[in-house]
């Protein structure tokens, strides 16, 4: 084999496909990338088992053929090397020579045939929207998967398609996360568990680009998504996702629209005083068209007052700051509506149109807090 390829493109192409290669694995050829230029394209390859990645590379094949390369020396070699084209060729012996300008490598290689493929996907039915619109979505909602393996299916996000409206659920047992968007044209319905890792490699790779599009496939077992020139292919997360519907509710005894980023600025500053595993609750008292923060820890105490339009009763809650600030900073409007039932009732944070939708349950407060 012989390739010739700049290095940009090289780098850009490994950058994408070092996203599937496992940090630890007991199968060597897993921590390779394919180089495959058997075609008149050359690809590169990679595969964890639960998340594979194929890329098209630029470039041009003087000798056709296929190698499995270490992927991390491979990286490590392609981005030291000057900015100009890179040859690579290969030995009979699967010695892999990677050249530019005066620099001149060889490392061993594996035979392409003992790769791991990625699973042959059927494209029946795409689901087709923008990269923006979906790094968005996953951006807007990602942070509030579970982050242990306790819960399998709370590790990965709901896709669900249901009235030509795609709706992403997360949740991690103390607040959920849902996103909404109205599809163009009509599509099946169904319900598909996405891993968070999946998802957080693909909103790194996708452009977010407004007129750059995804297309997106579902089989039984997997999701594809094809954009650019790439194919990522993962796993899905098996099992009945949880019935969130009944966690949903649009009654309310107290309803308050602020100020985003003063809201988002106050808890900011309160969480100066809490240490990173400290608990303290950040303790919110609503009266009349005024809400008070205060927060009391070991390192000392704040209290801030903010404006706010309230309709129905005066509250007291207490909420974790944490879970508060990650919902505010992907909320893009200047005003957030809160609704309120109770202190041990969930608050909703939400627009009208309920094209996001953030559930966050409330922490115990005692009256010494509340003062």
């Amino acid at each position: 084999m012989k390739i010739v390829c700049s290095k940009n493109s090289l780098l850009k192409s490994v950058n994408i496909s070092l996203k599937a290669v496992p940090s630890k694995t007991t199968m060597p050829i897993l921590e390779c990338i394919l180089v495959d230029a058997t075609t008149n394209q050359i690809k590169f390859t990679t595969n964890d088992m639960e998340l594979g990645i194929e890329t098209i590379v630029d470039g041009r094949i003087e000798e056709k053929g296929i190698i499995a390369l270490d992927a991390k020396i491979f990286y490590e070699i392609i981005r030291r090397l000057p900015d100009n084209d890179v040859s690579i060729r290969t030995d009979e012996n699967y010695t892999t020579f990677i050249t530019c300008e005066k620099a001149k490598f060889s490392i061993p290689g594996k035979p392409g045939e003992d790769f791991a493929y990625l699973p042959v996907i059927d494209r029946e039915e795409s689901l087709t929207m923008s990269q923006y619109t979906l790094k968005e979505m996953i951006r807007q909602t990602i942070f509030s998967i579970a982050l242990n393996e306790n819960n399998k299916l709370m590790t990965g996000e709901l896709f669900e398609i249901k009235n030509n409206c795609l709706r992403i659920v997360s949740l991690d047992g103390h607040r959920i996360s849902i996103r909404k968007m109205p599809l163009k044209k009509d599509y099946s319905d169904r319900k598909i568990v996405v891993p968070g890792k999946t998802l957080n490699e693909i909103s790194k790779i996708l452009s977010g680009e407004v007129d750059d599009q995804v297309s997106i496939f579902f089989t039984k077992n997997h999701i594809l998504f094809e954009f650019d020139q790439t194919m990522v292919i993962s796993r899905l997360i098996d099992g009945e996702y949880f019935r969130i519907d009944q966690m949903l509710s649009s009654d309310y005894e107290t309803k308050l629209t602020i100020n985003k980023r003063e809201f988002q600025d106050c808890i900011d500053r309160a969480t100066l005083l809490v240490r990173e595993n400290d608990k303290k609750p950040i303790v919110i008292q609503i009266t009349d068209d005024k809400m008070e923060l205060r927060i009391n820890s070991s390192m000392g105490s704040m209290d801030e007052d903010i404006d706010i339009e309230k309709d129905g009763k005066d509250i007291l809650i207490g909420f974790n700051p944490k879970f508060l600030i990650d919902a505010l900073k992907v909320i893009d409007d200047e005003t957030v509506t809160i609704y309120l039932v109770n202190p041990k009732a969930p608050c909703f944070i939400r627009n009208e149109e309920e094209s996001y939708t953030y559930l966050i349950l409330p922490v115990n407060i005692n009256q010494n807090q509340g003062r």
